[in-house]
């Protein structure tokens, strides 16, 4: 027996698992790229639209921050700059959960000692992970490079778009692959592969934004720390513009670092342990852990505590980009009809780009509010069994969760609020924005109740179903807010997402009557939730 044995039936085991999580997230992911690559083409339609375009995108910051340089004025430069930068980061969640998911998690949940005990090798599991991630990244690519094609784009360009999508994946494949040997819980592993994710969004926002455009005013060379972010290198590839072929070598060099890296630490550690030595705790427990609430919180805490610098970093770059982003959006009218149409169609530019901010912060924040309600199905499976053996009532319990989650949430909008509103006042010299800007992120709180009801919802009825469903509905309500306005889709379908509800301030007067309704329908979902959660068995 050597190190691989089982590899193969290992590989075959992960492709049953996630015979419907992966081909779900392949043909949503391949639906963003189709849905917004047509909107692009009808936007951008003659060559002057085009040329128009990449002066604008080259003159402004906010343009190369938000979704990086045009290469040069061509339906497929355009179209690749438009969808690479937003779809490439849900790539590498995709790929980076994945792997945790057939590595880490298995060991934290015993799988990975009851498959080693038989004739498996020590890198069998974790190699069986990484070839089931790149294949889907391969049907991946294939899939946009299809999509590209039938819209009529340069067959070259079309597949090496397709493949920088796959490499992203791959690459962080290979980033989780290292964080899973690092972490003991698949929640630390993700959490070091989000952080690595977020610093990488952040170097190639970077670069991109300090860039300065060539003399013809419509070419952009990106600063160096662009190059240090493997989403850098995926705009970097150019495959519309003659293509950097040679920059698939970083992707294929990150990946098998990657893959060295994670099977020496494998070696070195033993099953179900991490490289990270354990923290020991205090000799005697606070009295908060007495409560379910305080438990909770104990519990809660560091996800809120990570969720909350990546929050206010975003949203302290975001307000200095108002003053520049009325700029940019008086002098382009697809960008300005474009941010109309996520604002509320406000006429006032400025008021416009900062409700459409809020609208994506909204649905961002509301990814923290999944997460930290999923802990209760990471409890359900562990030690709540022990819990739920003393005085403690599931109601109680199962309450505590839900009051940290809301908690943080609320605390989160409020942090965005804040941060968009000084920042913006530090650059403009406009103080007195703040308070409007804490009112309109607060009223994202509403809707992101709303989908916390449906998670609880969910949790109470179908627990085995729990991670992916309330995974779904945040990508739904992601997709239908951003997209929905674009594509004109009918009202019907807007009205889905909770988030369409929202009055769209600062445009808008504050609406109570929406804000209500949406409190009204999460608290329903979510009384419903506790109550089946009481009286159903705990599931595995």
């Amino acid at each position: 027996m050597n190190s691989f044995t089982g590899t193969l039936r290992l590989a075959r085991l992960a492709a049953r698992r996630d015979r419907v999580q992966l081909p779900v997230w392949v043909l949503a992911l391949t639906g963003v790229v189709a849905a917004s690559a047509s909107s692009i083409q009808s936007l951008y339609q003659t060559e002057q639209e085009r040329l128009s375009y990449a002066m604008s995108n080259a003159g402004s910051a906010v343009a190369r921050v938000f979704n990086g340089p045009v290469a040069d004025p061509t339906a497929g430069s355009i179209t690749m700059t438009e969808t690479f930068s937003f779809t490439a980061v849900l790539v590498a969640l995709m790929s980076s959960m994945a792997v945790v998911r057939h590595t880490r998690q298995n060991e934290e949940t015993g799988r990975a000692e009851l498959i080693g005990a038989a004739v498996v090798g020590r890198h069998a599991m974790l190699t069986a992970a990484l070839l089931v991630v790149v294949a889907a990244n391969a049907v991946l690519a294939l899939l946009i490079g299809g999509v590209f094609l039938a819209l009529g784009l340069p067959a070259a360009g079309s597949l090496g778009a397709g493949a920088a999508f796959g490499a992203v994946g791959a690459a962080f494949a290979a980033v989780a692959a290292v964080t899973a040997q690092i972490a003991q819980t698949a929640r630390g592993a993700n959490g070091l592969a989000g952080a690595v994710l977020g610093a990488a969004f952040l170097l190639r926002a970077l670069g991109d934004g300090l860039a300065r455009p060539a003399g013809d005013g419509v070419t952009v060379e990106s600063r160096w720390p662009s190059w240090l972010s493997p989403l850098g290198w995926g705009q970097q590839l150019q495959p519309f513009a003659g293509g950097r072929w040679w920059v698939f070598g970083l992707f294929a060099a990150l990946l098998a670092a990657g893959v060295w890296t994670a099977y020496r630490l494998t070696d070195h550690r033993d099953v179900g342990t991490g490289m990270l030595p354990v923290r020991r705790g205090p000799a005697t427990a606070a009295r908060t852990l007495l409560s379910p609430l305080g438990l909770a919180w104990r519990l809660q805490r560091g996800v809120l505590l990570g969720w909350a610098v990546g929050v206010l970093l975003m949203a302290v770059s975001m307000g200095p980009l108002g003053e520049e982003a009325e700029e940019l959006l008086a002098t382009s009218e697809e960008l300005k009809q474009y941010f109309a149409q996520l604002g509320g169609g406000g006429a006032a530019l400025l008021d416009a780009f900062f409700a459409a901010v809020m609208g994506m912060f909204g649905i961002a924040v509301a990814g923290y509010t999944v997460q930290a309600l999923l802990r209760i199905r990471t409890e359900e499976t562990g030690p709540l069994e022990a819990v739920l053996a003393t005085a403690v009532s599931r109601p109680r319990w199962i309450l505590g969760h839900i009051l940290c989650a809301v908690a943080g949430t609320a605390a989160l909008l409020l942090l965005t609020g804040a941060g968009v509103g000084v920042s913006y006042g530090l650059a403009s010299g406009e103080t007195g924005r703040t308070g409007e800007l804490i009112v309109a992120a607060l009223a994202q709180l509403p809707a992101t109740l709303a989908v916390a009801g449906a998670v609880v919802a969910i949790l109470g009825v179908l627990p085995r179903r729990a991670i992916a469903l309330s995974w779904s509905i945040l990508i739904a309500c992601l997709l239908i807010s951003q997209l929905g306005p674009v594509l004109e889709l009918p009202q019907a379908v807007m009205n889905v997402s909770p988030f369409t509800h929202v009055p769209f301030l600062p445009v808008a007067d504050l609406a109570v009557t929406p804000l209500a309704a949406l409190l009204a329908v999460g608290a329903a979902l979510t009384a419903g939730g506790i109550a089946a959660f009481r009286r159903r068995d705990l599931a595995l």
